[in-house]
């Protein structure tokens, strides 16, 4: 059977040469708490975050690949899931597809907008808030070779399957405030250190209900249905119609795209961390 370690390193090696509303069990906050976001609160320049990914039950990798699209809707940068990596129809994609096809390179750039951007998403603990319990940390993936997971995959390579629970390691995110072109700041990720082989936690049951948590990523990252694309796809606001239970085209009206599972928006925390690759908005 594959090792945690062997699926780590051949997932890596692969991504490395490769070419470049759905209903929600949980609460809103409690989604949030399940969210682990490497983002530097305003006032901070610099500062450190530690976090233990959490081993898979099958020896698979933890570093799960998830496609989104990120576009603005509302003036809001937004993670929207790509269906299409699920053989359904995904709007956003026809838009891409179409202006590619059309030998305009104006469309050609334009199309750079609709196209979806492969994320990792893993399965942690975050040390600071370990009350919080199993959370998840969602980053892109990085065609130059200098993103999160190429920063990660060296000490898996040079230390082991850090994931074990026994004598796993610790990592130790180095965050720095930087700003973009456009001057807006950002937070970014300079470096990802080891700590000691230690255990999971030093309470067994601790660290049994942490590893026996059957909470996936699909829990906490919302997809929105077909029709809400669709008008993401056609330049549209859509907004949750209370009265027919449907999402609806907003023309006119500055709305809040919430969750129609709930009245109170649900925000990602990392919806303000860098978008496109390498160009942060």
């Amino acid at each position: 059977i594959m090792s945690i370690f062997d699926a780590v390193l051949a997932q890596y090696e692969k991504s490395k040469n490769a070419t470049s509303g759905n209903s929600n069990k949980m609460s809103s906050e409690d989604r949030m708490k399940r969210y682990f976001a490497a983002i530097l609160p305003k006032g901070e320049n610099s500062g450190q975050r530690r976090i233990r990914i959490l081993p898979t039950t099958d020896g698979s990798s933890p570093f799960k690949e998830v496609w989104f699209h990120e576009i603005q809707v509302d003036g809001k940068w937004i993670k929207l899931f790509d269906p299409a990596q699920e053989n359904l129809r995904s709007p956003l994609n026809e838009v891409h597809d179409a202006l590619m096809q059309t030998g305009v390179e104006s469309d050609r750039d334009a199309a750079r907008n609709y196209r979806s951007r492969k994320f990792y998403i893993v399965k942690v603990i975050d040390r600071d808030h370990e009350s919080d319990g199993v959370k998840f940390w969602r980053f892109k993936h990085n065609h130059k070779g200098d993103g999160v997971i190429d920063k990660i995959f060296p000490i898996f390579r040079n230390k082991g399957d850090v994931t074990n629970p026994e004598n796993g390691r610790d990592l130790i995110l180095s965050l720095t405030l930087t700003k973009a072109g456009t001057g807006k700041e950002y937070t970014v990720i300079n470096s990802v250190l080891n700590d000691d082989p230690s255990a999971l936690h030093t309470d067994a049951d601790v660290a049994k209900t942490w590893l026996d948590d059957e909470l996936t990523w699909s829990d906490v990252y919302s997809r929105k249905s077909e029709d809400y694309l669709e008008m993401v796809a056609r330049g549209e606001v859509p907004r949750w119609d209370t009265a027919s239970s449907k999402w609806v085209s907003n023309l006119t009206t500055e709305e809040t795209i919430g969750s129609p599972k709930s009245s109170t928006p649900v925000v990602d925390p990392q919806d303000d961390a860098e978008v496109d690759g390498d160009l942060p908005f």
